[in-house]
């Protein structure tokens, strides 16, 4: 199983915690200096580990006692003694690599919920996500009904420069069909992506033109975005969605927050609701634009000496003073819990929305000499109040994957009264709020999930194709329509009418999602502003999406009222140190 929700180094950087700054190197050797004085005040890696992917080591090795090695020999003599005989006597043949990969798999199962294998054929595309960009065609695609369809050529890539349009069909790559043979996402990665200055063939099918349009495409360096949505709410609140903590998200969060500053934001909402982690240096550094200097972002622990380490905001951040508010729910995990707890410990913002997701296990990432990938757990990291917000795990590991169900069933979406923290895990926050560990950052505002407008009949439409080919279909019959719209003008004057609706329930039936009036009644303006928020995605960007599905987001529109609570935090946040 991939697990995208760990929080781990970037790889190959050598990464002082207390600042990236090159110009600070008389401040980072007085901190490290520091740091020698105190175990428990090292640096905090962005976490140093073997051969990273420029194949170096970074940090220091370390002896394993004699016991542990004999027991080590041990356990590997016996492996390979069974690997033996199960090569040679077992009655069938078998693939010796997949069991052993198996094996891999459940053994880690045993130790955590987070150590991870990514087999080889994995291990480059789980990559790209965090990496920030990738060699390909650049397409957003889609399967519908076994065909891909082009979502969106990408801004700036090969694909968009050869005129390759949103709802063209690809049908053959480097001659070889793809269309109606049970394609994957995988197959598309391994026929689409490849190195840098390398061609592909791929035959077009063009909606209205009766042959194929061939494209000879030379890929290139493909960036990907983590920051989805930067916004102005008003003249005052500025809004930033955070989708993951990759390799470039800081560099795209500082962008975002001068871009925001620009327009004259004074109030920051920074959007984690769904976000899984990533790189927790990343989150980090983030952190570090918000909180002041000397702050505690972040401090890890392990059976390791050199994993103990600590975290502190260094440099002059870009937005230390304004109020922010963080939004969270069931979804937000690791790094975003890392962030989220920086600024909730260190009153610095509030938190608003549901429990997150409770994962606070730091891995680092090992390549293997195969090309798989080793995600191993080697700490424990706490909030800067101390707490572990790590929910319990056990031996049953499917147990630990049902818990979102379990806290919908016994009401925690719904209500905050239902979630119970026990009374040995309280803490204190700088200015002596009471916060909990154990699981997950319990919210200072808790927002219950509203399910008044949404059916099943609606999520049906959209967990199936008929959604998706709509859209496509109705931006390619209307750009006109939209050609010389602004994005502030579709999102305050354009609306989704009635014969809309009615064209995507027509859609839904080819797709076999049968009509319930009764749900498509009950859902018919959320529907329209799910429409509405896909429509702005296909012709702007994710801004589009969020800026319009935000108006139903109840944990948005909460958090926006309570900025004058975020205010008042922020002042005596100020003021505490004034007098410090």
């Amino acid at each position: 199983m991939i697990d995208l929700s760990n929080d781990y180094p970037e790889r190959g950087q050598n990464w002082v915690i207390y600042s990236n700054n090159k110009d600070n190197n008389q401040l980072k050797e007085k901190a490290v200096s520091e740091t020698k004085n105190t175990k428990s005040q090292i640096r905090l890696p962005i976490i140093l580990a073997l051969a990273i992917s420029a194949g170096i080591w970074i940090g220091a090795t370390f002896a394993e006692p004699k016991g542990n090695q004999n027991d080590l020999r041990a356990a590997l003599y016996k492996l390979q003694e069974i690997m033996t005989y199960v090569n040679r006597d077992y009655v069938d043949s078998v693939n010796t690599n997949e069991l052993v990969e198996y094996g891999v798999t459940k053994m880690l199962e045993h130790l955590d919920p987070h150590s991870s294998y990514i087999p080889a054929k994995d291990a480059s595309i789980v990559q790209s996500q965090l990496d920030g960009e990738f060699d390909g065609i650049g397409v957003e695609f889609g399967i519908i009904r076994d065909t891909i369809y082009v979502v969106a050529p990408l801004t700036g890539g090969p694909s968009e420069a050869l005129g390759i349009q949103s709802g063209d069909q690809i049908i053959r790559v480097d001659g070889e069909t793809m269309a109606g043979v049970g394609v994957t996402n995988r197959d598309v990665f391994e026929k689409l992506r490849g190195p840098k200055g390398s061609v592909v063939v791929v035959d077009m099918k063009r909606k209205n033109q009766k042959e194929l349009i061939e494209y000879r495409i030379t890929r290139d360096k493909i960036p990907q975005y983590s920051i989805n949505a930067s916004y102005m709410v008003n003249n005052e609140i500025g809004y930033i969605k955070v989708t993951r903590f990759a390799a470039t998200t800081y560099d795209e969060f500082k962008e975002s927050i001068a871009d925001l500053k620009s327009k004259g934001m004074k109030k920051l909402v920074i959007d984690l609701q769904g976000n899984p982690g990533g790189y927790m240096g990343a989150a980090i550094n983030m952190a570090d634009e918000l909180l002041g200097d000397k702050a505690l972002i972040v401090s890890q622990e392990g059976k390791v000496e050199q994993y103990n380490q600590k975290a502190y905001a260094f440099k002059p951040g870009m937005f230390e003073e304004g109020p922010v508010i963080v939004l969270v729910n069931e979804g937000s995990a690791s790094a975003s819990e890392i962030l989220a707890g920086a600024i909730q410990d260190n009153d610095r913002g509030l938190i608003v929305g549901r429990r997150s997701f409770g994962k606070g296990l730091v891995q680092m990432p090992i390549d293997l000499s195969d090309g798989a990938e080793l995600r191993l757990t080697i700490a424990r990291y706490y909030t800067p109040s101390g707490r572990s917000i790590q929910k319990p795990y056990g031996a049953n590991y499917e147990a630990y994957e049902r818990d979102w169900l379990e806290r919908y069933e016994h009401g925690e979406f719904f209500s905050a009264d239902s979630v119970k923290f026990n009374d040995s895990l309280k803490y204190e926050t700088v200015k002596g709020r009471t916060v909990y560990g154990g699981g997950g950052i319990m919210p200072d505002y808790f927002v219950p999930w509203d399910t008044t407008m949404s059916s099943a009949y609606v999520s049906k439409l959209f967990n199936s194709d008929a959604s998706r080919e709509f859209i496509l279909d109705y931006v390619n019959e209307n750009k006109a329509t939209f050609e010389n719209m602004t994005l502030d003008q579709y999102y305050t004057d354009y609306m989704v009418s009635d014969a809309m609706l009615t064209k995507l329930v027509e859609y839904g039936k080819k797709n076999k999602v049968e009509f319930d009036s009764k749900d498509f009644n009950k859902s018919k303006e959320y529907l329209k502003i799910l429409v509405k928020a896909h429509l702005g995605r296909q012709i702007y960007d994710d801004s589009a999406f969020y800026k319009v599905v935000n108006d139903i987001n109840e944990v948005y529109l909460q958090a926006i009222k309570l900025f004058d609570e975020a205010e008042k935090l922020a002042l005596a946040t100020d003021l505490h140190n004034e007098e410090e």
